[in-house]
């Protein structure tokens, strides 16, 4: 019997409720879908509700005793994600999956004016968790999950242009956000653990998954691409969906930890801790990246 970590490994979570952004595709989808497997109540956040309907109804349609929630969530907009924390039913919040993404577009602005892949990988989600984190306190094992990626390895927080307003290079855009998450993530262990909280922060990152992500890219070419890659190279997405699931069950799993394939390269497998660069780590870094991010939405964390 192999002891590599699978979905079925997630412990009981019956009167849990996690929120799970961009939901409604890829591993948003079979994050959501295992955690109600396990007995969760799930939010099927996403930014286009009548994609999570389908969603939900095909998670559904396996699991028809699963708890599902849909409400409207658009990252690229820091309006809907205070109108959703505002409308968020429900007392308290065991698990945030701050999973949703956009991957390499053209350079096109969120309706606030941040560059795209900065506004709605990063900073949403950081004003997402601010907003939210308070239905966390107290709560048993109470966990921030924040998707990463490999791509991280190739970014750097360009402080002097973190919009791309002078020079746009949409990988390199990609990167930058990427790092920034787990800057986020990183700096969010410490200061939850300077506050003597009990929520951890921790994040994962999926490998080479096949997902729609890919064909957000924006030229046929590329596009054709991905579609060869994904065929030969990449892995299911209910593979690459368990680094996040890991990262967020797993018992006695330690903040600030990183989660991701156990394979060559990370590319492919089953979870594991994994290693970051050491400019995810930057803690100078960390810190000013926070407080730009309070500055450009507003929000502001509770935490002493």
């Amino acid at each position: 019997m192999s002891n590599k970590w699978t979905a079925d490994k997630i412990p009981d979570q019956k009167g849990r409720i996690a929120v799970v952004t961009g939901s409604n595709s890829g591993i948003g989808l079979i994050t959501a879908r295992e955690l109600a497997r396990a007995g969760a109540t799930v939010v099927l956040a996403c930014r286009d509700t009548a994609k999570a309907e389908a969603a939900a109804s095909q998670i559904e349609s396996a699991l028809p005793a699963a708890q599902l929630e849909i409400a409207a969530l658009d990252l690229g907009s820091l309006d809907s994600v205070r109108s959703f924390a505002q409308r968020y039913p429900h007392e308290h919040l065991d698990l945030l999956i701050n999973n949703a993404g956009v991957m390499a577009p053209p350079r096109r602005e969120t309706v606030d004016g941040f560059e795209l892949q900065f506004g709605t990988n990063h900073l949403g989600h950081f004003a997402l968790t601010g907003l939210l984190i308070d239905r966390m306190a107290g709560r048993d094992d109470a966990r921030v999950v924040t998707v990463s990626s490999g791509a991280h390895r190739m970014g750097r927080i360009a402080f002097d242009d973190l919009q791309g307003e002078r020079k746009y290079r949409r990988w390199s855009a990609y990167g930058q956000s990427k790092l920034a998450n787990l800057l986020f993530a990183f700096e969010l262990d410490r200061r939850l653990r300077a506050a003597d909280s009990s929520i951890r922060s921790v994040a994962a990152h999926p490998g080479y998954a096949a997902t729609n992500l890919q064909f957000a890219v924006a030229s046929s070419p590329q596009r054709a691409l991905m579609r060869l890659g994904n065929a030969i190279f990449a892995q299911r997405a209910d593979m690459g969906a368990l680094p996040t699931l890991y990262a967020a069950t797993l018992p006695g799993l330690e903040g600030g930890s990183y989660i991701g394939p156990d394979g060559v390269f990370e590319q492919r497998g089953h979870p594991k801790k994994v290693g970051s660069t050491s400019a995810a780590r930057d803690e100078d870094a960390a810190a000013k990246l926070w407080s730009i991010s309070e500055q450009l939405t507003g929000v502001t964390f509770p935490l002493p």
